[in-house]
């Protein structure tokens, strides 16, 4: 079933206008944290998909020993190699701190692996993400940390996680929800048992939920919204994707979910828009917005491609993607140069 309008209208007020009216910046800074020594293209991916699909600025937090690749893959990323295997998280507080207030949105678990430092590392930008009230995506191994210390995400509803199907079944086993919940309606049980974090699970259809309960009066400052509120919402979103999954396709949703999150934050500073649209609502606009282009640029990709898409096939096809579901009257895509002018 298509995603309700009401939905695509919301989404469509938090998409930066392409008027002329925003400085660098406006449309969005968003920070990647992974990327060690054997894990380079993830980061990547993530973060140069957030520069497609339409943010100003990409930054990638990583260790040392991944920084010059992520270097090499495009100059458009700006590169800080911080997370040193010698450094305790204590010492590199600091100037992780600064970076993150310059930013909109925090994506953790691109190539993060499983080592002891880079968890330490990861688990420290959680929690100073949390301190300044900034949008978060977990996925990869930040979820396999997150499910290790539930409390590190408990509750906080400006987060969004994006599990694969084992990934999934994992935080629902941590969780201990009932295994003979049907399956549909599981990512709604997950959503609640965390406090309501939105949750985006992704499969056949990805399926995006965020049920909260009432907001206490500490969650309420926490999460900087009205003390009472609370959200029960399941969104499907079933648009064809392409019928090869390679590896990095979800990299892609993480960077295009980060980027809608930092859009969100700059209409929620009142950069752009009218402020209709409510901050506690963001996050699961922006799983519903990212599901979409990633599934749709999958597709375009594996039209072109067929059994050979690699994930860098679908770089090119954001624009497009995105295009084809929100950019009625796009301006720059498919328009001649006396469009433009107009």
């Amino acid at each position: 079933m298509p995603v309700p309008k009401n939905i695509l209208k919301q989404i469509k007020a938090i998409i930066p206008p392409l008027n002329g009216s925003l400085h660098k910046g406006q449309s969005g800074r968003v920070g990647v944290l992974g990327g060690a020594m054997d894990y380079t293209g993830a980061p990547f991916f993530a973060s140069i998909s957030a520069l497609r699909i339409g943010a100003d600025l990409s930054h990638v937090i990583c260790s040392p020993t991944a920084a010059n690749a992520i270097k090499s893959y495009s100059p458009d990323l700006i590169v800080h190699p911080i997370l040193r295997e010698d450094q305790t998280p204590e010492a590199v507080r600091p100037t992780l701190s600064s970076l993150l207030s310059r930013l909109h949105v925090l994506i953790v678990g691109p190539g993060l692996g499983r080592e002891e430092y880079m968890q330490n590392f990861a688990k420290l930008a959680v929690n100073i993400a949390k301190e300044q009230g900034m949008y978060l995506v977990l996925d990869a191994d930040a979820l396999w940390m997150a499910g290790q210390d539930l409390s590190i995400i408990h509750g906080y509803r400006r987060a969004v996680l994006t599990p694969n199907v084992m990934e999934f079944k994992r935080l629902s086993e941590n969780l201990k929800i009932d295994p003979s919940i049907p399956p549909e309606e599981r990512a709604m049980h997950v959503s609640r048992a965390l406090g309501g974090v939105t949750v985006l699970e992704k499969g056949a259809h990805d399926i995006i939920c965020t049920n909260t309960g009432k907001a206490s009066k500490e969650e309420a400052q926490l999460n900087k919204i009205a003390e009472g509120e609370s959200a029960e919402e399941r969104v499907v979103v079933d648009v064809p994707g392409g019928l090869k999954r390679c590896g990095g396709q979800g990299d892609i949703l993480s960077g295009s979910v980060g980027t809608m999150l930092a859009w969100g934050k700059c209409f929620e500073d009142g950069s752009f828009g009218d402020g209709s649209v409510p901050p506690s609502r963001i996050p699961l606009l922006a799983a519903v917005g990212g599901s979409l282009v990633t599934r749709t640029a999958s597709r375009r990709a594996f039209s072109k491609q067929g059994r050979g898409l690699v994930t860098q096939d679908m770089l090119p096809e954001i624009g497009g993607a995105f295009a084809e579901i929100f950019g009625e009257g796009e301006k720059g895509w498919g328009a001649s140069t006396n469009d433009q002018k107009l």
